[in-house]
Protein backbone atom coordinates (compact mmCIF):
# COMPACT_ATOMS: atom_id res chain seq x y z
CA UNK A 1 0.00 0.00 0.00
CA UNK A 2 2.25 2.77 -1.25
CA UNK A 3 1.40 6.32 -0.27
CA UNK A 4 0.26 8.78 -2.89
CA UNK A 5 -0.94 12.34 -3.23
CA UNK A 6 -4.49 10.98 -2.75
CA UNK A 7 -3.80 9.31 0.61
CA UNK A 8 -6.13 11.71 2.38
CA UNK A 9 -9.03 10.97 0.04
CA UNK A 10 -11.43 8.26 1.18
CA UNK A 11 -12.45 5.99 -1.74
CA UNK A 12 -15.91 6.85 -3.00
CA UNK A 13 -19.04 4.83 -2.26
CA UNK A 14 -18.97 3.38 -5.78
CA UNK A 15 -15.36 2.16 -5.43
CA UNK A 16 -15.58 0.59 -1.98
CA UNK A 17 -14.25 -2.91 -2.52
CA UNK A 18 -11.32 -5.21 -1.79
CA UNK A 19 -11.51 -6.74 -5.27
CA UNK A 20 -8.20 -6.21 -7.06
CA UNK A 21 -9.97 -5.40 -10.31
CA UNK A 22 -11.94 -2.16 -10.41
CA UNK A 23 -13.46 -3.32 -13.69
CA UNK A 24 -14.71 -6.50 -12.03
CA UNK A 25 -16.34 -4.51 -9.24
CA UNK A 26 -18.03 -2.21 -11.74
CA UNK A 27 -19.25 -5.29 -13.62
CA UNK A 28 -20.79 -6.59 -10.40
CA UNK A 29 -22.49 -3.27 -9.69
CA UNK A 30 -23.72 -2.63 -13.22
CA UNK A 31 -24.90 -6.20 -13.87
CA UNK A 32 -26.44 -7.30 -10.59
CA UNK A 33 -26.79 -4.35 -8.23
CA UNK A 34 -27.79 -1.14 -10.00
CA UNK A 35 -30.46 -2.73 -12.25
CA UNK A 36 -32.27 -4.05 -9.14
CA UNK A 37 -31.68 -1.00 -6.95
CA UNK A 38 -34.99 0.69 -5.97
CA UNK A 39 -35.45 4.19 -7.41
CA UNK A 40 -35.36 5.74 -3.95
CA UNK A 41 -32.03 4.05 -3.26
CA UNK A 42 -30.63 5.33 -6.57
CA UNK A 43 -31.74 8.85 -5.68
CA UNK A 44 -30.18 8.76 -2.23
CA UNK A 45 -26.97 7.23 -3.56
CA UNK A 46 -26.75 10.10 -6.04
CA UNK A 47 -27.28 12.66 -3.27
CA UNK A 48 -24.69 10.93 -1.10
CA UNK A 49 -22.17 10.86 -3.96
CA UNK A 50 -22.08 14.67 -3.90
CA UNK A 51 -21.08 14.75 -0.24
CA UNK A 52 -17.33 15.02 0.43
CA UNK A 53 -17.55 12.11 2.88
CA UNK A 54 -19.52 9.84 0.54
CA UNK A 55 -16.94 7.08 0.98
CA UNK A 56 -18.19 6.34 4.49
CA UNK A 57 -21.61 5.35 3.17
CA UNK A 58 -22.54 1.69 2.87
CA UNK A 59 -21.66 0.37 -0.59
CA UNK A 60 -24.52 -0.50 -2.94
CA UNK A 61 -23.66 -4.22 -3.16
CA UNK A 62 -23.47 -4.43 0.62
CA UNK A 63 -26.84 -2.71 0.98
CA UNK A 64 -28.31 -5.22 -1.48
CA UNK A 65 -26.91 -8.09 0.60
CA UNK A 66 -28.25 -6.66 3.87
CA UNK A 67 -31.68 -6.16 2.29
CA UNK A 68 -31.87 -9.82 1.27
CA UNK A 69 -30.58 -10.95 4.66
CA UNK A 70 -33.31 -9.00 6.45
CA UNK A 71 -35.98 -10.52 4.24
CA UNK A 72 -34.66 -14.06 4.73
CA UNK A 73 -34.70 -13.44 8.49
CA UNK A 74 -38.23 -12.00 8.39
CA UNK A 75 -36.82 -9.19 10.52
CA UNK A 76 -39.28 -6.66 11.95
CA UNK A 77 -37.31 -4.82 14.63
CA UNK A 78 -33.83 -3.45 13.96
CA UNK A 79 -31.26 -1.05 15.34
CA UNK A 80 -28.73 0.96 13.34
CA UNK A 81 -25.67 2.62 14.88
CA UNK A 82 -24.24 5.14 12.44
CA UNK A 83 -26.60 6.56 9.82
CA UNK A 84 -24.81 9.24 7.76
CA UNK A 85 -27.23 10.20 4.94
CA UNK A 86 -29.38 7.13 5.52
CA UNK A 87 -28.54 4.95 2.52
CA UNK A 88 -28.27 1.72 4.53
CA UNK A 89 -31.15 2.88 6.70
CA UNK A 90 -33.35 3.25 3.63
CA UNK A 91 -32.32 -0.23 2.45
CA UNK A 92 -33.38 -1.61 5.82
CA UNK A 93 -36.66 0.32 5.89
CA UNK A 94 -37.59 -0.92 2.42
CA UNK A 95 -36.79 -4.51 3.41
CA UNK A 96 -38.90 -4.53 6.58
CA UNK A 97 -42.66 -5.13 6.55
CA UNK A 98 -44.97 -2.15 6.89
CA UNK A 99 -45.16 -2.55 10.66
CA UNK A 100 -41.39 -2.91 11.00
CA UNK A 101 -39.45 -0.58 13.29
CA UNK A 102 -35.91 0.79 13.24
CA UNK A 103 -34.13 2.77 15.94
CA UNK A 104 -31.44 4.74 14.12
CA UNK A 105 -28.67 6.49 16.05
CA UNK A 106 -26.22 9.09 14.78
CA UNK A 107 -24.31 11.93 16.33
CA UNK A 108 -25.01 14.21 13.35
CA UNK A 109 -28.61 14.85 12.33
CA UNK A 110 -27.48 17.24 9.60
CA UNK A 111 -26.23 14.36 7.44
CA UNK A 112 -29.45 12.41 7.99
CA UNK A 113 -31.51 15.42 6.91
CA UNK A 114 -29.93 15.16 3.45
CA UNK A 115 -31.57 11.79 2.93
CA UNK A 116 -34.73 12.23 4.96
CA UNK A 117 -36.84 13.70 2.11
CA UNK A 118 -36.01 10.65 -0.03
CA UNK A 119 -36.94 8.33 2.83
CA UNK A 120 -40.22 10.19 3.30
CA UNK A 121 -41.05 10.05 -0.40
CA UNK A 122 -40.35 6.31 -0.36
CA UNK A 123 -43.14 5.92 2.19
CA UNK A 124 -41.05 4.29 4.91
CA UNK A 125 -40.31 7.14 7.33
CA UNK A 126 -42.97 5.82 9.75
CA UNK A 127 -40.70 2.83 10.43
CA UNK A 128 -37.80 4.99 11.63
CA UNK A 129 -37.15 6.39 15.09
CA UNK A 130 -34.08 8.61 14.61
CA UNK A 131 -32.17 9.48 17.77
CA UNK A 132 -29.42 12.08 17.63
CA UNK A 133 -26.48 11.82 19.99
CA UNK A 134 -23.55 9.71 21.09
CA UNK A 135 -24.48 6.07 20.62
CA UNK A 136 -23.21 4.61 23.89
CA UNK A 137 -25.41 6.70 26.22
CA UNK A 138 -28.42 6.05 23.99
CA UNK A 139 -27.70 2.31 24.00
CA UNK A 140 -27.33 2.36 27.77
CA UNK A 141 -30.76 3.97 28.05
CA UNK A 142 -32.22 1.35 25.72
CA UNK A 143 -30.75 -1.37 27.93
CA UNK A 144 -32.72 0.05 30.86
CA UNK A 145 -36.04 0.13 29.00
CA UNK A 146 -38.38 -2.72 29.77
CA UNK A 147 -38.53 -5.32 27.05
CA UNK A 148 -35.65 -3.95 24.97
CA UNK A 149 -33.00 -6.52 25.87
CA UNK A 150 -33.15 -9.48 23.51
CA UNK A 151 -35.82 -7.83 21.37
CA UNK A 152 -34.03 -6.79 18.18
CA UNK A 153 -33.88 -9.11 15.18
CA UNK A 154 -30.97 -7.30 13.54
CA UNK A 155 -28.43 -4.64 14.51
CA UNK A 156 -26.16 -2.86 12.00
CA UNK A 157 -23.07 -1.04 13.24
CA UNK A 158 -21.17 1.36 10.98
CA UNK A 159 -19.72 3.94 13.34
CA UNK A 160 -16.50 4.86 15.19
CA UNK A 161 -14.26 1.80 15.08
CA UNK A 162 -12.56 2.56 18.40
CA UNK A 163 -15.92 1.91 20.09
CA UNK A 164 -16.84 -1.33 18.30
CA UNK A 165 -16.05 -3.46 21.36
CA UNK A 166 -18.19 -1.15 23.51
CA UNK A 167 -21.02 -1.34 20.98
CA UNK A 168 -20.75 -5.12 20.90
CA UNK A 169 -21.12 -5.42 24.66
CA UNK A 170 -24.50 -3.69 24.35
CA UNK A 171 -25.59 -5.11 21.00
CA UNK A 172 -25.12 -8.74 22.02
CA UNK A 173 -27.61 -8.18 24.84
CA UNK A 174 -30.08 -6.15 22.79
CA UNK A 175 -30.31 -8.60 19.89
CA UNK A 176 -32.48 -11.68 20.35
CA UNK A 177 -31.03 -15.18 20.55
CA UNK A 178 -30.73 -16.24 16.92
CA UNK A 179 -30.64 -12.63 15.78
CA UNK A 180 -27.74 -11.01 13.94
CA UNK A 181 -25.41 -8.10 14.67
CA UNK A 182 -23.52 -6.89 11.58
CA UNK A 183 -20.33 -4.83 11.78
CA UNK A 184 -19.12 -2.88 8.76
CA UNK A 185 -15.50 -2.10 7.79
CA UNK A 186 -13.96 -5.08 9.58
CA UNK A 187 -11.17 -5.47 7.02
CA UNK A 188 -10.60 -1.71 7.03
CA UNK A 189 -9.52 -1.13 3.44
CA UNK A 190 -7.33 -4.25 3.64
CA UNK A 191 -5.04 -2.61 6.19
CA UNK A 192 -5.43 -5.45 8.70
CA UNK A 193 -2.73 -7.40 6.84
CA UNK A 194 -0.46 -4.46 6.02
CA UNK A 195 3.23 -5.05 6.67
CA UNK A 196 5.00 -2.85 9.27
CA UNK A 197 7.06 -1.10 6.59
CA UNK A 198 4.01 -0.20 4.51
CA UNK A 199 2.77 3.38 4.48
CA UNK A 200 -0.96 3.47 5.00
CA UNK A 201 -3.30 6.29 3.91
CA UNK A 202 -4.00 8.88 6.58
CA UNK A 203 -7.71 8.02 6.79
CA UNK A 204 -6.84 4.38 7.57
CA UNK A 205 -4.19 4.70 10.26
CA UNK A 206 -6.26 6.02 13.21
CA UNK A 207 -8.50 2.93 13.44
CA UNK A 208 -6.42 0.08 11.99
CA UNK A 209 -5.33 -1.28 15.37
CA UNK A 210 -8.86 -0.92 16.73
CA UNK A 211 -10.25 -3.05 13.92
CA UNK A 212 -7.59 -5.74 14.40
CA UNK A 213 -8.30 -5.83 18.14
CA UNK A 214 -12.04 -6.02 17.52
CA UNK A 215 -11.73 -8.92 15.07
CA UNK A 216 -9.74 -10.92 17.63
CA UNK A 217 -12.32 -10.05 20.28
CA UNK A 218 -15.19 -11.37 18.16
CA UNK A 219 -13.32 -14.54 17.29
CA UNK A 220 -13.01 -15.31 21.02
CA UNK A 221 -16.61 -14.46 21.95
CA UNK A 222 -18.42 -17.77 22.53
CA UNK A 223 -21.81 -16.06 22.87
CA UNK A 224 -21.91 -15.73 19.08
CA UNK A 225 -21.03 -17.52 15.87
CA UNK A 226 -19.40 -15.36 13.24
CA UNK A 227 -19.10 -15.10 9.49
CA UNK A 228 -16.46 -12.66 8.24
CA UNK A 229 -17.22 -11.54 4.68
CA UNK A 230 -14.98 -9.70 2.23
CA UNK A 231 -17.84 -7.65 0.76
CA UNK A 232 -17.09 -3.92 0.62
CA UNK A 233 -14.14 -3.47 3.02
CA UNK A 234 -15.23 -6.21 5.38
CA UNK A 235 -18.54 -7.15 6.98
CA UNK A 236 -18.80 -9.43 10.01
CA UNK A 237 -22.08 -11.13 10.87
CA UNK A 238 -22.54 -12.26 14.46
CA UNK A 239 -25.40 -14.61 15.30
CA UNK A 240 -26.27 -14.62 18.98
CA UNK A 241 -26.18 -18.11 20.47
CA UNK A 242 -27.03 -17.40 24.11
Amino acid sequence: MESSSDDHVIPSQDHKTLLKSGALYQYLLETSVYPREPDAMKELRSITANHPLNGIATAADEAQFLSMLLKVMNAKKTLEIGVFTGYSLLATALALPDDGKIIAIDVNREFYELGRPVIQNAGVSHKIDFREGEALPILDELMKEEGKKGSFDFIYVDADKNNYINYHSRAVELVRVGGIVAYDNTLWYGSVVALPEETLPSYVMPFRDDVIKFNKYLAADHRIEICHLSISDGLTLCRRLS
